[in-house]
């Protein structure tokens, strides 16, 4: 079984900065491609950034330039570094990654539970 656990959401004033995490754990043989998305109320679910295995980046034209995303291998972990934060990036963020398991047949998409970011004064 796989699981994947976002942190870091909070509460942050307009212009600043959060770091979120999402660490995965369980019966991991690799991960592909992972992803951060967010969904607001009465919104759909969009996506905001992806990172392959090879480490190649790419964004959403809302946060290209604002958001960094990143992974530490060794922790099985994905980063989005958010800067320069505004009050309509107020969401849910949500980790999603493909992952192959020792016994599976192929890769698998997990989510995690999601992390409430508030952008507020």
């Amino acid at each position: 079984q796989v699981q994947l656990v976002e942190s870091g959401g909070g509460l942050v004033q307009p212009g600043g900065s959060l770091r979120l995490s999402c660490a995965a754990s369980g019966s991991i043989f690799g991960i592909f491609t992972m992803r951060w998305y967010r969904q607001a109320p009465g919104k759909q679910r969009d996506l905001l950034a992806h990172i392959t295995s090879a480490g190649s980046e790419n964004y959403a034209d809302s946060v290209k330039g604002r958001f960094t995303i990143s992974r530490d291998n060794a922790k099985n972990t994905v980063y989005l570094q958010m800067n320069s934060l505004k009050p309509e990036d107020t969401a849910v963020y949500y980790c999603n990654a493909d992952v192959l398991t020792p016994r599976g047949t192929g890769a698998r998409s997990y989510w995690g539970q999601g992390t409430q970011v508030t952008v507020s004064s």
